[in-house]
């Protein structure tokens, strides 16, 4: 269930309040989110849209731990992330996040098992252990036989693939995407789509994705627009549940 009032209390694995940011920039202040308040339940699957500049990708890496909020406060699964430290922000960002972005971000000189164990090498797991969870995560996304490619010699629908292995090789809380579909053809998006839905469905993960595609949106549980940095409407699959301001 996602609520955008802030007014439940009912314990929410992601609960975002008064969430502001703003920015400096030369003599004046940019207000980039204005009051934001979300809560987000697991397995539930989110999209943001909304004009460029209207803080979409803000919102994600404020979520995500890459970024500190103005004001307003951010708890994912009890933990109160916008006071932590750098490095206890960092460790929780590890194990908690798994990101999901346009562009793949894979090193080319790697292959796909090695891009995608990259997460674990920061962990304590041994070698056979590393080994079980990347052969684990490239089979849900269906690359058990592309494991040993480069980059190169990969589609690039296989890449996001990868991509996607990677973020949820370490069983993270919860996936970020930020157009994870803007650099692909509608066939290989909508295969990409079909992957993030069986992650949320069969494997209950928790998605929240940035995108400009309607398309797109429209394979999530619920559609939130933003505007401005305020969030003023919510869609539930396709049905209008409510402005909100």
């Amino acid at each position: 269930m996602i609520r955008v009032d802030g007014r439940s209390d009912s314990p929410s694995l992601i609960r975002v309040r008064g969430l502001n940011k703003t920015y400096r920039r030369g003599g004046e202040n940019i207000q980039v989110l204005q009051g934001l308040n979300l809560d987000v339940d697991q397995a539930d699957f989110v999209a943001f849209m909304g004009p460029s500049g209207s803080g979409k990708t803000t919102l994600l890496n404020l979520l995500g731990g890459l970024d500190v909020p103005s004001a307003g406060s951010i708890t994912v699964a009890g933990d109160e992330i916008t006071h932590m430290s750098a490095s206890k922000l960092t460790q929780w960002r590890a194990r908690h996040v798994g990101f999901i972005f346009q562009m793949y971000n894979l090193i080319p000189v790697l292959t796909a098992f090695q891009n995608v164990e990259l997460p674990l090498l920061l962990t304590k797991l041994s070698k056979s252990e590393r080994r079980k969870h990347v052969e684990t995560a490239l089979g849900v996304v269906g690359l058990s036989d592309r494991m040993n490619h480069f980059p190169r010699q990969l589609s690039g629908g296989q890449e996001q693939r990868v991509t996607i292995a990677r973020a949820i090789v370490s069983d993270p809380t919860f996936l970020l995407c930020d157009e994870p579909t803007g650099d692909l053809d509608r066939k290989s998006a909508d295969e990409i789509m079909a992957l993030i839905e069986e992650l949320v469905g069969k494997y209950h993960k928790t998605v929240l994705m940035v995108t400009h595609d309607p398309v797109v949106a429209a394979r999530a549980h619920t559609t939130l627009h933003l505007d401005k940095g305020v969030l003023v409407e919510a869609e539930r699959k396709g049905v209008l549940v409510g402005g909100v301001a």
